[in-house]
């Protein structure tokens, strides 16, 4: 928005000009981004507990974690703010992959509401059914899929959105999917945003994995949008991606400021309205820049995580009743071997960081 009004003052005085490159956008809005998390955070943790909005722990969890019981949820509430409004303020509204980015957010954010609400309103665990929820993501991520196949047909590549199918290390050989990208897209934004969820149940665990994500994927945004870079890296070049990465930094400072809040002992939980937002706009971001399948190493560990809940079931029905794991998800298993809280979370963060760079060096080994 206020590229609108600021970069025109060009004409009166140069500096004026810093305001139309991506990069000065960008820091801006992460910056905005952690101001509004610090300056926000105290008003709403104490909104949420006068509220008695608290967290409630599941019976069979880790015994540990009854002492979390009534600590103030529904922090995602921040994070979706504080991204918002620094995109709105200094991103270029006329893109349509930045409303993309935000809509994304806010939608399946409202989904993550209703379910934390229900949970506030049964003083339960369980919010709203499991079948029920991931047919809202569904029908959310199949309203994203037809939009992006509609900037595909209509504009076209350039202006729109491309269709083919770009795999990382194949420069040739780049399929064009057209229809068959909705079920993609589909299995994509409601596994990606179910993995943050699953792996939301420690103090700091999912924000600071969701931080080195987007912090990833905000370098990639701009690598794609950049048509020398991208030539030059032999990666998708998406003009229209440009914009998109100040939406990408403005996640990253909220997600940096949420985590001020979020570390051990946690002030507040984001809940379900932040995990399913938070790993739906990851989703989005990824299908946007043409970096689907690189999600898969750049949220490696959300991966594991919800790999780990698969298996345990899966096997669980399989065998009659035996385990794989103590507990699912993964970062569960850890803490009954006896890991402390803290190191469980250092070093899950350890290891996101690995799947980073190595999402990043694979951009270069092209």
């Amino acid at each position: 928005m206020l590229i609108w009004l600021l970069v025109p003052l060009k004409k009166f005085w140069f500096f004026f000009n810093v305001f139309g490159y991506i990069t000065v956008r960008t820091a801006l809005a992460g910056i905005t981004a952690l101001f509004l998390s610090f300056l926000l955070g105290p008003t709403l943790i104490k909104f949420l507990q006068k509220k008695q909005i608290g967290q409630e722990i599941r019976p069979e969890g880790p015994q540990s974690h009854y002492a979390k019981k009534g600590t103030p949820s529904m922090g995602g509430l921040l994070i979706i703010g504080a991204t918002i409004v620094p995109t709105l303020l200094w991103g270029n509204l006329a893109n349509s992959y930045v409303w993309l980015g935000l809509g994304t957010m806010f939608f399946f954010g409202l989904v993550g509401f209703l379910d934390d609400y229900l949970k506030i309103k049964k003083k339960r665990s369980l919010g709203l059914l499991v079948r029920n929820k991931i047919i809202l993501q569904f029908c959310l991520a199949v309203v994203f899929a037809l939009i992006v196949l509609y900037l595909g047909f209509s504009f076209g590549p350039k202006k729109g959105f491309d269709l083919k199918f770009y795999l990382p290390f194949f420069k040739n050989w780049i399929p064009y999917l057209g229809w068959f990208y909705v079920p993609w897209i589909i299995f994509i934004l409601v596994s990606s945003s179910n993995a943050v969820n699953l792996a939301d149940g420690l103090d700091g665990l999912a924000i600071g994995l969701t931080l080195i994500s987007s912090t990833a994927l905000t370098a990639l945004t701009y690598i794609a949008g950049h048509r020398v870079f991208s030539g030059y890296l032999g990666i998708a070049q998406v003009p229209q991606a440009a914009e998109l990465t100040v939406f990408a930094g403005a996640l990253t400072g909220a997600c940096l400021g949420f985590l001020w809040f979020n570390s051990h002992p946690a002030q507040v939980f984001m809940g379900d309205v932040g995990a399913l937002s938070l790993g739906a706009t990851l989703a989005a971001i990824a299908i946007l820049i043409k970096q689907e399948l690189l999600l898969f190493t750049v949220a490696g560990v959300f991966i594991l995580e919800a790999f780990s809940v698969l298996l345990q079931v899966s096997f669980f029905k399989l065998s009659g009743g035996k385990r794989i794991f103590k507990m699912a998800p993964l970062h569960h298993h850890f803490e009954l071997l006896g890991w402390p809280e803290e190191k469980v979370v250092i070093r899950f963060w350890i290891v996101g960081i690995i799947f980073a760079l190595f999402s990043l060096a694979t951009v270069k080994l092209r």
